[in-house]
């Protein structure tokens, strides 16, 4: 039996700019919702469910690097949680015990992604409006992009040994006013990531 390809959503608008733009029969695509928590749950049973070949998470996020513009699209090699904190035992800010500080996404989907940022995406459970916050994020953790649920997509990937990819389109950058901007861009993020995902998996199924 053919094994699938897994693709994860958070919201309404990304998952119809999916189903529009990809028609292919051995794609599974999921709407998991807002935030780690949800993405960690809807990944794990997608992986129970399905007989996965490798994962691809995909939706908006707000830039960090100041070189990025609304729509360019970000591909993480790596995934930190910048909210997770066991300072207090010694470890630095996103260590997570058994997994690391960041995990990274797979060396041949990665390899296929062409013509774009290839760097960090941050994930955590906020929204992100404040420029402090930003700038925290960047400076904590060299990130390119912020959003709500990759890195818990990822964590789970890796216990699972799954392969995953993560890919995001700019739809904002925090200025204490960017929720204005995310429900402008939103859409046109979303399309992005949509048409960029068409072509990947038109130029190749196997990641192994």
């Amino acid at each position: 039996m053919e094994k699938m390809i897994g693709i994860i959503v958070a919201t309404d608008e990304e998952e119809a700019a999916i189903k529009e733009t990809i028609k292919k029969d051995n794609i599974v695509i999921v709407k998991s919702g807002v935030g780690k928590v949800n993405a960690a749950r809807t990944t794990q049973k997608l992986i129970d469910d399905y007989d996965i070949e490798y994962i691809i998470n995909t939706g908006s996020a707000g830039a960090l690097n100041p070189w990025l513009n609304i729509g360019d699209i970000v591909v993480g090699k790596n995934l930190v949680q910048h909210d997770f904190d066991i300072t207090a035992f010694g470890h630095p800010k996103g260590y997570i015990s058994g997994v690391g500080r960041q995990v990274e996404a797979d060396d041949k989907l990665v390899s296929k992604c062409k013509d774009v940022l290839i760097g960090i995406i941050a994930s955590g459970d906020v929204f992100c409006v404040s420029e402090k916050m930003k700038d925290d994020i960047r400076a904590e953790f060299d990130a390119d992009c912020v959003e709500m649920e990759g890195a818990a997509i990822a964590q789970v990937c890796k216990l699972s040994d799954i392969p995953f990819i993560v890919i995001r389109s700019i739809s904002d950058t925090p200025n204490g006013n960017n929720q204005m901007d995310y429900n402008e861009y939103a859409k046109l993020a979303s399309k992005k990531c949509a048409e960029f995902i068409k072509k990947l998996l038109e130029d190749s199924y196997e990641c192994n």
